[in-house]
């Protein structure tokens, strides 16, 4: 951005007045004008420059993240020995939420002023610490520190994944529109109103639905079956009525 004075040769230069230079409908008589004007379109082009310098920070985040997430699985895949790779596939997915947790407010635009930005961080921070618990049960169990019998291992497990859901139903109300965490589906993460249907049902059902994993995990036998067929439930309620609601918004 040129100062006035240099402005002002250059449209004598060019011919042509000092507002087309400028962008603007109206042409500017004298120098303050002009450098009022300078002025308000070089804080616009700072904000630009500032948006596109966060906006690139953010994408290298996720890349980072996503390349993590690839890695961990090329480790599950091919390394044959199962605490090795337990050990190097979590740790892989667990610095990839550490990495998400450390760049919440960038890589959502929420200010770190924003009272949203707290349930953000709670919910992250409860994910990094089921992975770890995850990752140290799976270690302990593979090196055949601690056993589980059939039965326990079936309680354990039936606990785990109520509780998640549990916390989940919880929070999900809460969780600002983001494409990082919650529900995220191609139509919830498009639409504002769509996310925000989609995690008000996942915490109206949320509590019953576990509950009633936890009474049909205790009284039947296949509870593989019973684990799958609660999952597609929990994601498929709101899942399904939020691409309704979707559908009709965006197709009429």
């Amino acid at each position: 951005m040129p100062d006035a004075e240099v402005l002002i040769h250059m449209a004598e230069l060019l011919e042509v007045p000092v507002s087309k230079l400028l962008g603007v409908e109206d042409e500017h008589d004298n120098v303050e004008d002009l450098t009022e004007e300078l002025s308000r379109l070089n804080e616009e082009l700072a904000r630009r420059n500032q948006k596109e310098a966060l906006a690139a920070s953010a994408n290298k985040k996720r890349g980072l993240i996503l390349f993590l997430s690839f890695v961990s699985m090329l480790i599950a895949l091919e390394v044959q020995n199962p605490m090795v790779s337990l050990l190097l596939s979590g740790g892989c997915i667990l610095l990839a939420a550490v990495i998400l947790y450390r760049n919440l407010a960038l890589m959502t635009r929420i200010t770190t002023e924003d009272m949203r930005i707290g349930i953000l961080r709670f919910t992250t921070i409860v994910h990094i610490v089921i992975l770890v618990i995850g990752i140290m049960i799976a270690a302990l169990t593979a090196g055949n520190v601690i056993t589980f019998s059939e039965h326990s291992e079936k309680i354990f497990a039936m606990l785990f994944v109520a509780c998640i859901m549990i916390f989940t139903g919880i929070v999900s109300p809460k969780l600002p529109f983001t494409r990082h965490t919650g529900l995220r589906l191609p139509w919830t993460i498009r639409d504002q109103d769509t996310w925000n249907l989609a995690h008000r049902i996942l915490g109206y059902i949320s509590l019953p639905v576990a509950l009633l994993y936890v009474a049909c995990s205790m009284t039947m036998d296949c509870f593989e079956q019973i684990t799958l067929v609660t999952m597609l439930i929990w994601i498929g309620i709101p899942g399904g009525i939020s691409f309704l609601f979707y559908w009709k918004k965006t197709h009429g």
